[in-house]
């Protein structure tokens, strides 16, 4: 069972800087992905960045030269490093992993909200 944990949202101004954490349980589970959603009010889930474990990183054109994913060197713990944030950023993220068995997980969610 691969259980997610996140942490890192809260409230900033327009302009700011916020990092996101996930780590990863897997037990014996292998990950080939690991990245982030977010969910705004009244919208659908959408996706904000991903990176697998071969290749290349995936962003979503709205945060892309602000918005930098990264992960440690044993690929259990993803991060989001947020710059230049914008009122429009605000919602709920994810943690989104897939496994090798092409099965996806999903964390609890982290607020993040961007004033203006």
């Amino acid at each position: 069972q691969v259980q997610l944990t996140e942490s890192g949202g809260g409230v900033v101004q327009s302009g700011g800087s916020l990092r996101l954490s996930c780590s990863a349980s897997t037990g014996r589970i292998s990950l080939r992905l690991m990245g982030w959603y977010r969910q705004a009010p009244g919208a659908q889930r959408e996706l904000v960045a991903t990176m697998p474990i071969r290749g290349d990183s995936n962003y979503a054109d709205s945060v892309k030269g602000r918005f930098t994913i990264s992960r440690d060197k044993t690929y259990t713990t993803v991060y989001l490093q947020m710059n230049s944030l914008k009122p429009e950023d605000t919602g709920v993220y994810y943690c989104h992993v897939r496994d090798w068995l092409g099965n996806a997980h999903w964390g609890q969610g982290t607020q993040v909200t961007v004033s203006s």
